[in-house]
C-alpha cells in the first residue's frame, strides 16, 4: 500500500509539468524570459511559522525554485520545526524535519496552482504518555497568490491540502495548510 501511495504521489507531481507547458504563443514576457540567463530564472524564499500558547511551535522552511517557462516553475524546500505541546500531562517536545519538491503553474499573473510532495520525520503522540517518530509522506495540492512588493521581491500566500491523509499526518480531516512567506528573485 505504501508503495502504491508513493507511486501515485510521484505521478501527480510529474503530471503538473504537462499542464505547465508553454502554449507556443510568443508574447513580450515569453521572449524576455527565454532570453534570460538561467541564473535570472532562479528564485528563493521561504516561510517562518510561530504559534504561542500551550502548543508552542517555531518553524523555518527555506525554498529555492527555477522558472522553466514564464508560467511553470519547479523547486525544493527543506524544513525544520520545534514543537512543545503542553496540552497533555506528559509534555511532548519534538524536532521535526524533512524536505519536499514542488511544482507551480501560474494560471493568472498573480495566482498559481501548486503541487508538492514532502517527506518529513515527524514525532506524533500515540497516547497520553507516549509518542513515536516516523517518516510521513504528504502530497500537498492547492494554490496561492503572489503580491509583488518590488521588482524582485514578492509576498506569497498559499493554501494547500494534504490529499494522502496518512494515518500519522498532523493534517487530519483535510485541514488546510496556510503559509505566508516572501520570495526573492536573484
Amino acid at each position: 500500500m505504501k508503495t502504491m501511495v508513493f507511486i501515485l504521489s510521484v505521478l501527480c507531481i510529474l503530471a503538473v509539468p504537462l499542464i505547465g507547458q508553454d502554449d507556443g504563443m510568443e508574447t513580450p514576457m515569453n521572449r524576455n524570459e527565454q532570453n534570460k540567463p538561467a541564473s535570472d530564472r532562479v528564485y528563493y524564499g521561504g516561510s517562518i511559522g510561530l504559534s504561542i500558547g500551550t502548543y508552542f511551535r517555531v518553524a523555518v522552511s527555506p525554498l529555492i525554485g527555477y522558472r522553466v517557462t514564464p508560467k511553470f516553475s519547479v523547486g525544493g524546500k527543506i524544513g525544520y520545526e520545534y514543537i512543545r505541546d503542553n496540552r497533555y500531562s506528559d509534555t511532548l517536545v519534538s524536532s521535526n524535519y524533512g524536505g519536499s519538491v514542488f511544482t507551480r503553474y501560474r494560471m493568472f499573473p498573480n495566482a498559481f496552482a501548486h503541487a508538492e510532495f514532502a517527506y518529513l520525520s515527524y514525532q506524533y503522540r500515540i497516547s497520553e504518555n507516549r509518542s513515536e517518530r516516523s517518516w510521513i509522506p504528504f502530497l500537498l495540492l492547492g494554490g496561492g497568490y503572489i503580491q509583488p512588493l518590488s521588482a524582485r521581491t514578492s509576498l506569497v500566500i498559499q493554501v494547500l491540502v494534504d490529499v494522502l491523509q496518512h494515518e500519522n499526518s498532523p493534517y487530519k480531516d483535510w485541514d488546510p495548510v496556510v503559509t505566508l512567506g516572501v520570495e526573492v528573485g536573484l
